[in-house]
């Protein structure tokens, strides 16, 4: 079942090091089978109050994503990121096919 590595990022300084990890990241997640299936972008809210930009990134399961994250390749770009953006970033697995949302009261 497919995992995601999600970020929230509430504020993103914009240089060089961004830069650079935007431009390395990629070749990070081939070898994990990871691909972006959202990447900031114009939002609509539609309850709340909503600052950031939210990334997800889909894995074929969470050993992937955790090899991914784990990896000496994103471990050494990871330092661009975390010390030039404000944010949380989690793991989480995908329902499958046939949940429903009264599955969470089991």
């Amino acid at each position: 079942m497919s995992a995601f590595a999600v970020a929230n990022l509430r504020e993103i300084t914009m240089g060089q090091p961004i830069v650079d990890y935007l431009e390395r990241i990629d070749a990070t997640l081939a070898p994990f089978g990871g691909r972006f299936v959202i990447h900031g972008g114009l939002y609509e809210r539609l309850e709340g109050h909503w600052t950031g930009d939210l990334i997800a990134i889909e894995f074929p399961d969470r050993a992937h994503a955790l090899d991914w994250y784990r990896s000496p390749a994103y471990q050494a770009i990871l330092p661009l990121r975390t010390q030039n953006s404000v944010g949380e970033a989690i793991l989480i697995d995908a329902v499958p096919p046939d949940h429903l949302a009264t599955d969470v009261l089991a």
